[in-house]
C-alpha cells in the first residue's frame, strides 16, 4: 500500500533547465490526497523555492528540503519536523576551502535562508533566478547568523576540479554528492535521514513509501522507499542499485488509485 510519495525536482520532475511544474502532476498531487496518499517534493532546494515552484499546493503537502537537512509539514508556513545542523567549525572551514577554488562559489544553506560571499558580481542574482531562494550576501561564512544545515559548491563551468579536491578530506566528514550539473551538496543529514524523519512524524512506514529521482544525493532515499523509480536518464552506476526504471513521473502517478 503507498502512503507517501517522495520525488526529487531537478532531472526528475523537471528536466534541467525548466522552471515550471508541469499543470498534471498538481491534479495528481489532489487526487492521491483525496485518496489518502500524500505527496512530499523532496530536493536540495530551499524551502521558500520549493514552495514557489509547488505553490498550487503548497499548503498541502510536507517538504523534504536541502537534501534532508530540514523538512516542513504541511501548512503556511509548515512546522519544522526536523533539522540537522552541521558542526559549524568544520562546516566553516568547508566554506573557506570552496572559497579558495577558483571556479567555484559557495552557498551556504540556513534554515529558509541561503548565505553567499560572492566572489564575482552577480552570482547573487544568478543563483537567485536560477534556484529561486532568498539569498542574503555576507562578507565570511562566519557572518551566516544561524545554523548551517548545508554548505554547496556552485561550478557554472565543470564539477570534476571542484570534487577532485573537496572530495577526499569533506567526504569523510559530511555527506557528499553530486547535486546537478553544477552543484556538490555536503551535508550531515541525506534525503534518507529525511525522509526517515518525515515518516516517523506522519507515522508512515518506510515500506509504504514510493520515491523517484535521478542523481546521487537521491539513492540514501531510494534505498529505504519500499518502491523506488530512478529516471531512465541516471547513470549506469545508479541503474544498478534501483530496481525500477522510469522515463516519465506523471506516467506512473497515475497508474495509482483515486480512492
Amino acid at each position: 500500500m503507498i502512503r507517501l510519495i517522495a520525488s526529487d525536482i531537478d532531472g526528475t520532475l523537471l528536466p534541467y533547465g525548466a522552471k515550471e511544474i508541469p499543470q498534471e502532476i498538481f491534479s495528481h498531487i489532489r487526487r492521491l490526497k483525496g485518496a489518502g496518499i500524500l505527496f512530499c517534493p523532496a530536493s536540495g532546494r530551499q524551502y521558500t523555492s520549493l514552495r514557489r515552484l509547488f505553490a498550487p499546493v503548497a499548503d498541502e503537502v510536507p517538504f523534504l528540503c536541502e537534501n534532508g537537512a530540514v523538512v516542513f509539514g504541511p501548512g503556511s508556513p509548515g512546522p519544522v519536523l526536523s533539522k540537522t545542523a552541521m558542526d559549524r567549525p568544520l562546516a566553516e572551514a568547508l566554506c573557506r576551502d570552496i572559497l579558495a577554488l577558483p571556479e567555484a562559489e559557495v552557498l551556504i544553506s540556513g534554515a529558509n535562508t541561503s548565505y553567499l560571499c560572492p566572489k564575482v558580481p552577480g552570482v547573487e542574482e544568478k543563483i537567485r533566478r536560477s534556484l529561486g531562494n532568498h539569498t542574503l550576501a555576507v562578507p565570511s561564512p562566519a557572518e551566516v547568523p544561524e545554523d548551517i544545515i548545508k554548505v554547496s559548491v556552485f561550478c557554472p563551468g565543470t564539477l570534476e576540479p571542484a570534487k577532485a579536491a573537496l572530495f577526499p578530506r569533506w567526504e569523510t566528514i559530511f555527506h557528499a554528492a553530486v547535486a546537478g550539473i553544477a552543484w556538490l551538496d555536503f551535508t550531515l543529514a541525506d534525503k534518507g535521514s529525511g525522509l526517515t524523519a518525515l515518516c516517523q512524524a506522519l507515522e508512515i512506514s518506510l515500506e509504504d513509501v514510493m520515491a523517484f529521482g535521478d542523481n546521487y544525493n537521491d539513492l540514501p532515499m531510494l534505498k529505504l522507499a519500499g518502491h523506488p523509480y530512478l529516471m531512465e536518464s541516471a547513470a549506469p552506476a545508479l541503474q544498478a542499485q534501483v530496481p525500477h526504471l522510469c522515463r516519465n513521473v506523471a506516467d506512473i502517478l497515475a497508474t495509482l488509485p483515486s480512492q
